[in-house]
């Protein structure tokens, strides 16, 4: 079948929009140059944390920030008065896997009609699915887990649930079949925070050439979902294998006006935008200068809801995965990094031999080290 997405929305906008984009890609872009010419003065790195982790999921409640992580045979949860200080906060254990339902991966903290929801996946091998557990107080009193009866009952990961345009929704990475040919991006209504509707649709499969550096097999995941100033849409998400150095972050933007279960409504970047390899990275977007692999990334919004997504020029905190530059890249030596992300704007994405538009042009992502 042909590639899935690779676009985004055309270029028919009004003029306030495309001066906002402009004005929005000159802030950015004064403060990417800034960056450089102070870092051209001295040593610099980016910002590791102590956290020797994969995964990371946070999340601001008020002045606190709150997250999440594995910790093998359980779940903790930290809470601290920055990002950065997360990984000096004490963990406090919510979740153990006394039922030996096997590996815990990925949770995913966030918050809906003010109690506090933790989805991650377990199992061993084929076996993964989601699970949820909730409270009303995010460090403590997590009801037992619930697994979600996600349409199609396949191996699923790295699973989230946000509100778009009054509805819920929950994205995901699975498998088509039973057997792992390739990882997918799939989209599913929710009735409730823990009651899957209707049918799952998929948004994204790894077959484009730049997330097909790393195979066997091919990876689209850890989807995050985000909303741009334009109130449009997006999963930023990972693609290529976790295990490589080729691990990057790519975008998925709905059109405008577009149905999030219809994937041709969906465009891909044309590359990476968030990545340590040039020949993979979309075009006017520069690799990493300090980790490699980076990805698995968290918007840091507030209460973790995208109608709290930034507006056109600011900064705002994002916390990703990352091997640091001249380490050998593995599991083992992935920490949490500090970043920051703002928007782009009048960036077009371009696919071919599919149905829909060829090209849309809209909000894209910048991320920094």
């Amino acid at each position: 079948m042909p590639p899935l997405p690779g676009s985004a929305p055309n270029g028919t906008g009004k003029f306030s929009r495309r001066l906002r984009g402009a004005v929005a890609a000159l802030l950015c872009g004064a403060l990417t140059a800034l960056l450089l010419l102070v870092s051209s003065a001295g040593p610099a790195q980016a910002d590791r944390t102590g956290m020797r982790a994969a995964d990371p999921s946070v999340i601001r409640v008020g002045g606190t920030y709150v997250s999440v992580q594995s910790t093998g045979g359980g779940i903790a949860v930290r809470r601290a008065s920055s990002p950065a200080a997360l990984a000096s906060a004490p963990a406090r254990q919510v979740w153990t896997d006394t039922r030996g339902h096997g590996e815990v991966w990925a949770p995913e903290i966030v918050r809906d009609g003010g109690r506090y929801y933790i989805y991650f996946s377990a199992g061993r091998g084929a076996a993964h699915r989601m699970y949820v557990i909730g409270s009303a107080t995010a460090d403590s009193g997590y009801t037992a887990e619930t697994k979600l009866a996600l349409p199609g009952d396949k191996w699923a990961i790295d699973g989230t649930l946000f509100t778009f345009e009054g509805q819920r929704w929950f994205v995901w990475s699975g498998w088509a079949g039973d057997t792992n040919v390739e990882q997918n991006l799939y989209i599913a209504r929710m009735s409730s925070p823990t009651t899957p509707t209707g049918a799952r649709y998929v948004i994204s499969q790894p077959r484009e050439s730049w997330e097909r550096v790393v195979g066997n097999p091919f990876v689209n995941e850890g989807p995050e979902p985000v909303k741009d100033p334009n109130g449009q849409l997006h999963i930023a998400y990972s693609a290529n294998g976790s295990w490589s150095d080729q691990y990057c972050l790519a975008d998925l933007r709905l059109r405008a006006g577009g149905d999030p279960t219809y994937v041709w409504d969906w465009y891909k970047s044309n590359g990476c935008l968030f990545g340590s390899h040039r020949a993979t990275m979309m075009a006017g977007w520069d690799p990493t200068l300090y980790v490699d692999g980076p990805g698995h990334h968290s918007f840091v919004l507030l209460d973790g809801d995208i109608a709290t997504s930034p507006p056109a020029g600011p900064r705002f905190p994002l916390m990703f995965h990352a091997v640091a530059k001249g380490t050998p890249y593995a599991w083992e030596n992935r920490y949490w990094y500090t970043g920051t992300f703002c928007w782009w704007g009048g960036i077009t994405y371009s696919r071919a031999n599919v149905p829909g538009p060829a090209s849309d042009t809209g909000w894209s992502l910048k991320f920094f080290e």
